[in-house]
């Protein structure tokens, strides 16, 4: 298609609106609900500009880019209004367009008011595809736009141009990490460590973080395990022109990984069952509540549907009321006019650990407020934050007592709790009893120091060889540990974590040990003795589904040592596999 016939039909696209606008659902996993949908457009289907990358880039040469994207924001509001669709709409809105002489302030909010969309359930999600030059006019022109009521979001966090300093210039109200630090996340530590760091600066921005592109339910798992609450991507839902509206049936895969690491206890012990008002309660009933009751710090806010759409806090209703003529003027309004719409809810089935995270990476939850507790999305009661971070330290002081000391991994209480819960579980999973050879005389010749540092090497790679989410990695003491690995490309992981092995302990010779490929020590009846370099032997222990009622914690870890035997049988590095029944 040559350049002409492209101009021409992408002048009969703008001219006969003719764009399809497909969504996307944006999940909250905390609350088990879609937090909205991702406007994503697309040309006509029998079109060379229906690809949405070939349709903009004509665009853009043509110098009617923000015509396009008017385009698009039009049929995408139509489309969302015509289905009903509940939530907040994602509309992409490119830097370039906001900052073209000729776009015109003012034209999306007239379009919303025609659709009879509040400007409240709309984010303009800034997407970046060529340099960003102006940035005081770029911050002109969202403060327009959040002075209108709209969010502002940034895509594709780590990818763009200049994403990092738009983040911090801009302050957006949501951050979307970009697919590449997504892909093969369970599998890279490294991708865990720059999604901790945006968790973290997050935080202490106010920003709430989105993960996109998630196509693994591994990949999923992780994310959960992290603390990211808000995820996007195809294993959660493809973009569609009539999306799914059940989030409950978009979210299996973060249901059936639990993690091996801690007890996932959920929060029935924490709930209170406190009563909550409709959000058309008069201000002085609440008021009242409060007066009643000396120890009620919160209620929250139901729709008709028992729903939560808000919280009031006492100390805030107190400091709204305090202003002058406020009770005079409120107290006769409804309790939605004070409420609070930052609120976190989370379902019942939540695990203890999952909302500690929630809790702790939201910027605005103050210690002495509570959470909103649901089940099936509708109000169950309330939890307090305090109670959530009680129990956490103290299942944290109780990991620490348990811990190696050197290592800091999970000793052999936590061992044998994680055996126990593989077996209750009833997964299928390999169990590895790992065990360093030539280590004691390596010890004797190079000291225990030296020594230590071994042990720290192999913590540091057996550590990167798991997916926390699926997997553990504990301490049995010395230089024994132990591996239980639930993903299916397990082989592949300990492949790995023999080559990374030996690679990282060369570091650890003399220059004339490694020569030789071997070292001199005295062995156990004060001879010396050639040995060789230090390798690592490999017990696996397979263990199906069907197995787990046949065995205890303590059959399992015989088996994982009966195999380790067998491998240090066998010279150098090395693998013996048995079957657990």
């Amino acid at each position: 298609m040559t350049v002409t016939e492209q101009l021409s039909a992408l002048g009969m696209i703008l001219a006969h609106g003719d764009l399809h606008s497909l969504f996307q659902p944006i999940l909250s996993l905390s609350e088990r609900r879609i937090l909205g949908y991702e406007a994503l457009t697309r040309g006509p289907s029998n079109s060379p500009l229906h690809p949405p990358v070939t349709l903009f880039a004509v665009a853009r040469h043509a110098g009617r880019l923000s015509e396009l994207e008017m385009a698009c924001r039009k049929s995408a509001c139509s489309r969302f209004k015509a289905l009903g669709l509940d939530g907040l709409l994602f509309l992409n809105v490119s830097p370039e367009s906001l900052l073209d002489p000729a776009h015109q302030p003012g034209r999306t909010l007239k379009m919303l008011q025609a659709f009879g969309i509040p400007p409240s359930r709309v984010v303009i999600e800034l997407t970046e595809q060529t340099p960003t030059e102006d940035f005081n006019l770029l911050d002109t022109a969202l403060h327009h736009y959040r002075a209108m009521g709209f969010s502002i979001a940034l895509d594709d966090l780590g990818a763009g141009y200049s994403s990092l300093r738009l983040w911090s210039e801009l302050r957006p109200d949501y951050v979307k990490i970009d697919r590449h630090f997504i892909d093969g996340i369970h599998q890279d530590a490294v991708k865990r460590e720059f999604v901790e760091s945006i968790l973290k600066m997050a935080k202490a921005s106010r920003a709430q973080v989105i993960a996109e592109g998630i196509e693994l339910a591994e990949e999923l798992a992780v994310l959960a395990e992290m603390g990211v609450d808000l995820v996007q991507g195809y294993l959660l839902g493809r973009p569609h022109e009539n999306p799914s509206r059940d989030a409950r049936a978009l979210l299996p895969a973060v249901e059936s990984i639990s993690s091996l690491n801690e007890e996932t206890s959920d929060l029935g012990a924490l709930l209170n069952e406190q009563p909550a008002v409709h959000e058309d309660t008069p201000i002085h009933r609440v008021l009242e509540a409060f007066r009643a009751q000396a120890n009620l710090n919160s209620l929250a806010v139901l729709d008709a549907h028992q729903r939560p759409v808000g919280i009031v806090h006492r100390h805030l209703l107190s400091e709204a009321l305090l202003r002058p003529f406020a009770t005079d003027l409120l107290t006769r309004k409804p309790v939605s006019r004070l409420m609070s719409t930052d609120f976190l809810a989370v379902e019942l089935g939540q695990s203890l650990q999952q909302v500690s995270r929630l809790l702790t990476s939201r910027a605005r939850q103050r210690i002495e407020e509570d959470f909103i507790i649901i089940l099936d999305g509708r109000y169950r009661g309330l939890g307090r934050v305090i109670d959530v971070l009680k129990l956490i330290t103290e299942l944290k002081i109780q990991q620490a007592r348990h811990a190696n000391p050197l290592t800091l991994l999970p000793g052999n209480v936590p061992i044998q709790q994680c055996l126990t819960r593989l077996l209750h579980q009833q997964r299928q999973a390999v169990v590895c009893y790992v065990d360093i050879d030539s280590f004691k005389p390596f010890n004797d010749l190079y000291g225990y120091a030296k020594g230590d540092e071994v042990l720290l090497c192999l913590a540091q790679c057996l550590s990167e060889r798991v997916d926390p989410a699926r997997d553990f990695v504990g301490h049995i003491g010395g230089d024994d540990f132990m591996l239980v690995l639930g993903s299916e490309d397990w082989r592949l992981r300990l492949n790995q974590l023999l080559e990374d092995f030996q690679g990282q302990c060369r570091r650890f010779y003399r220059n004339d040990h490694l020569e030789a490929g071997c070292f001199v020590a005295h062995n156990r009846h004060g001879q010396r003795e050639e040995y060789p370099l230090l390798s690592i032997s490999i017990g696996v222990v397979t263990l199906k589904t069907e197995d787990c009622s046949q065995l205890d914690a303590a059959q399992l870890a015989s088996l994982a040592s009966e195999a380790k035997r067998h491998a240090k049988a066998i010279p150098g590095y090395s693998l013996h596999i048995i079957e657990a029944v």
